[in-house]
């Protein structure tokens, strides 16, 4: 079922594109009625009438800058401001005195600091004199500026009484409402100086930083408006409370009190310790309610399934059948704190595994809570969102490029110890939106029509109909016959065309991507399906369903399809697309489809292996690595899911 993109086609693969000028209902994904009116030639011109975007909009949901009580700490001094400059393409220096920009510019972001105590390290540093006045200010300030073990000694307890895990508050003068307002407000007003509709887009935003106990239940809160709607009213913070249901009454608030719109994205959740997706409700100890799922469906239309932290998609304990599986799954050792990590916790925090379990809870509930669309991002605290493995730097100042940074701790946590190599050059999230406005970008997340990257600007395209046929895949124009078929990524399937039977059909899905030009090759295709059987149970399977150098490469008799190869010289950090094809599209049925029972379909793109950031660091430093550390990566995305509902 594999049709390759001639040369031919290289320009309709540019064109694998979208509708978004649905506003459809906040609690369920798009539907084919939503869509029955986006494509409108209205004479000769294939072009004239389209109402669908042509290209992706690249960026990044999740970026700290000196305004976050840890980023400061440890080092970093650039602003929102510098964070803007640096995303839109200015060259600018890193707080450790290093020339750096991006290879191109994204075309929007989200600067996403703590709200809880926004803006305050900055203060305690600069020795603000109605924080002196309090002696727990005074005193970290006097050891931050002493250096050395001390200054590291104040900074990590300031962290740690931030993070919640010392269990005491933080002073008052930092947490008072006429402080944060005016942190609030300042970064309010760079905000909307940068935004520039059309070319370069400033998305508010916040990140709720729920640790209670080490447990990262963070969330980012990103809103629709601009500063007249976000400034009538503060962040809501951790100190507040530490239960996602009071941030979602939060939300509620605030749309209710200023008439605008926000969202809120889970952070991966490979160190919540089984707590991000759960099935029994953390704070009551009993089974998740019908209005638990209501409302996390409805604020938490997007997960963040990629980042430095490591990739959330999937975890090898989980999916041992599927060979790529975890991918730089490197922080599952544990939490933000000394808690161990156990099996049992691992269904509970991975993507994969929440999109099966809600099926589950969808069967009991009548409401998927887990219904999420897929972004990556960088949860970066250098105010630099960097996620090419070429110009990584780093989570936070002190990882910027230097000799040693691989082998040096990123996080001490009593028995859980994080190292500099076990960081992941991750992640973006790409946004398919008909124009480049806060307004457009938000409506697309809410649809969820986005797919998540490891660093890697691919551009993935997917549709799930009943009818698509492998001629579509040789399309001039994929994106009509995609509209006109069936539903985009982040869809729910429709039933089977009047008339005909869904037990005797299987549903079929239109799907294509195009290599990144400054990346690797493609290596394949997959699309992973999960579903729910009639006893309750979840399964998931893995599909290949185009692959590069098919005439050379079939499945063994296992089903497995022979490694794509490697032609990385880690020595010197280069590689040679000579393996691999450029682009990849096709038309893939189900041949597994049950009309009764419930499922999801994503895609899954992978590339061939290309230098990690380790290789490119041991180069240009001239340093030699562990044989522990991987020196090779392979980029993928991940789509946002198709559901099937009997």
């Amino acid at each position: 079922m594999k049709a390759s993109i001639t040369k031919a086609l290289l320009t309709a693969a540019l064109s694998l594109s979208m509708a978004t000028q649905v506003h459809a209902d906040m609690t369920r994904a798009v539907t084919k009625d939503d869509v029955k009116d986006t494509i409108k030639s209205p004479g000769y011109s294939p072009y004239a009438g389209r109402n669908f975007p042509t290209m992706p909009l690249w960026g990044d949901t999740h970026l700290h800058t000196s305004n976050s009580l840890d980023a400061r700490a440890f080092g970093v001094t650039l602003d929102a401001e510098m964070a803007f400059r640096f995303a839109r393409g200015e060259e600018v220096t890193a707080s450790h005195g290093e020339a750096v920009k991006l290879s191109r510019p994204l075309d929007w972001l989200a600067v996403t600091d703590h709200s809880d105590a926004m803006g305050a390290m900055n203060e305690i540093v600069a020795g603000n004199p109605d924080l002196m006045r309090d002696p727990k200010l005074k005193d970290w300030n006097k050891r931050i500026h002493q250096g050395g073990d001390t200054a590291l000694m104040a900074t990590m307890e300031v962290i740690e009484t931030f993070a919640g895990i010392t269990g005491e508050s933080l002073p008052a003068a930092v947490t008072e409402d006429a402080f944060v307002g005016s942190i609030w407000d300042e970064y309010l007003k760079t905000a909307d100086e940068f935004n520039e509709p059309g070319r370069f887009t400033t998305i508010i935003g916040y990140e709720w930083t729920s640790t209670e106990g080490g447990n990262n239940l963070h969330r980012n809160v990103l809103y629709r408006d601009g500063r007249s709607e976000a400034k009538q009213a503060l962040p809501f913070t951790a100190a507040e409370s530490f239960n996602p249901e009071d941030l979602w009454k939060w939300m509620q608030s605030y749309e209710d009190r200023t008439g605008g719109k926000v969202l809120a994205l889970a952070h991966n959740g490979n160190v919540s310790n089984g707590l991000m997706f759960p099935e029994v409700n953390p704070k009551t100890g009993e089974p998740l309610t019908k209005d638990y799922a209501k409302t996390r469906a409805r604020w938490e239309p997007i997960y963040e399934a990629t980042q430095i932290k490591g990739d959330g998609e999937s975890h090898p304990y989980l999916s041992p059948e599927d060979e790529f599986a975890g991918y730089d799954t490197l922080w599952d050792k544990g939490n933000l704190g000394p808690v161990l990590k156990k099996d049992e916790m691992l269904q509970h925090e991975y993507a994969r595994e929440a999109l099966k379990n809600g099926l589950k809870l969808e069967d009991k509930l009548g409401i998927n809570p887990y219904k999420f669309g897929m972004v990556g991002s960088t949860d970066s605290h250098t105010g630099l969102a960097t996620a090419q493995e070429d110009n990584f730097f780093g989570k936070h100042s002190g990882k910027e490029p230097k000799p040693g940074r691989a082998d040096a701790l990123v996080g001490n946590f009593g028995e859980v110890k994080y190292y500099g190599w076990e960081q992941v050059s991750s992640g973006l999230a790409a946004v398919w939106a008909t124009e480049n406005t806060r307004e457009a970008i938000f409506d697309a997340m809410m649809r969820k029509e986005v797919y998540a990257s490891t660093g890697s600007r691919m551009l993935v395209r997917f549709w799930g109909g009943w009818d698509f046929v492998e001629q579509d895949a040789m399309s001039r124009l994929p994106a009509e016959i995609g509209y006109s078929k069936g539903v985009p990524m982040g869809g729910d399937l429709s039933k089977a065309p009047r008339g005909q039977d869904e037990n005797a059909m299987s549903p079929s899905f239109l799907v294509g991507a195009l290599k990144d030009p400054m990346s690797g090759n493609l290596d394949r295709i997959q699309i992973i399906k999960g579903w729910l059987d009639k006893d309750g149970n979840t399964h998931e399977n893995v599909y290949d369903v185009a692959w590069s150098d098919a005439d050379k490469r079939k499945h063994d008799s296992k089903g497995k399809l022979p490694a794509v190869g490697n032609t990385v010289d880690v020595a010197n950090a280069t590689w040679t697309n000579t393996i691999g094809d450029p682009e990849l599209i096709t038309v893939w049925k189900d041949p597994d489809f049950d009309a009764s029972q419930k499922a999801f379909y994503y895609a899954r793109v992978i590339e061939i292996p290309t230098p990690r950031w380790t290789a490119y660091d041991a180069k240009r430093f001239g340093i030699k690595m562990d044989p522990k550390i991987e020196m090779t990566t392979q980029e993928r995305a991940y789509t946002s899911p198709i559901w099937y509902t009997p």
